[in-house]
């Protein structure tokens, strides 16, 4: 499974990058606007940035909601930097433009994914990446988890190419599950992955290997 860290920090970025396990980064308008990142220059400007630390994927997210909007965005997008992934929401002008995209050979990454049904016409419509929020489902009692096994299945049932990116993933568990249940990719905060290294025996056994050297020395 790919691990993507879903952020405009930089600084986490780099941290994650550093750890040597990050594949990519997606983020957003609301996540660009928490590190004060406005204005369409410096939010282009960001991306790049993002693309000069990391060597995967950077899903970079069209605001238009309609077909020629998005694909204006989605070319100004690419040209940016080769790393670079269109992200387009999942309403029906979005469709268009993932098919558009595809055609043209241009990576995507189809993003607000709710259902089996949505899942399934980004696939159909040649997106790259398909991303099912886990998190604000789970928000509003609802089995995030069983969207990601749910799509794995019908994206097997017919071989698509569509990768399943975990999106809106909220701690450790996420991402074990996640993984156990087949999805390709998942994104989250820096802690969620971090939260791997975590487990009191290792803690326990290092201070004890310690201990006991320091009694031979």
């Amino acid at each position: 499974m790919k691990f993507f860290i879903d952020t405009a920090n930089l600084d986490q970025i780099r941290e994650a990058q550093a750890l040597g396990v990050l594949d990519g980064v997606t983020t957003n308008p609301s996540l660009m606007a928490k590190e004060g990142i406005t204005g369409r220059n410096n939010i282009l400007k960001h991306y790049v940035d993002i693309c000069d630390i990391v060597e995967g994927d950077v899903s970079a997210e069209v605001i238009s909601t309609d077909f020629e909007g998005m694909i204006k965005e989605g070319e100004e997008l690419v040209d940016l930097h080769e790393q670079i992934v269109v992200k387009v929401p999942m309403i029906k002008d979005g469709v268009k433009a993932l098919k558009y995209f595809s055609d043209k050979g241009i990576r995507t990454n189809c993003t607000l994914v709710f259902s089996v049904g949505q899942a399934l016409l980004a696939a159909k419509a040649g997106a790259t990446y398909v991303s099912p929020f886990i998190g604000r489902l789970d928000d509003i009692s609802t089995d995030g988890l069983n969207l990601i096994a749910e799509i794995r299945h019908v994206y097997d049932n017919y071989a698509f190419e569509t990768q399943i990116l975990a999106a809106s993933v909220r701690h450790t568990m996420h991402v074990i599950d996640c993984a156990k249940l087949g999805a390709d990719v998942m994104t989250g905060p820096l802690s969620s992955i971090e939260g791997l290294l975590k487990h009191p025996l290792t803690d326990i056994g290092l201070a004890k290997f310690l201990a006991d050297y320091k009694k031979g020395n």
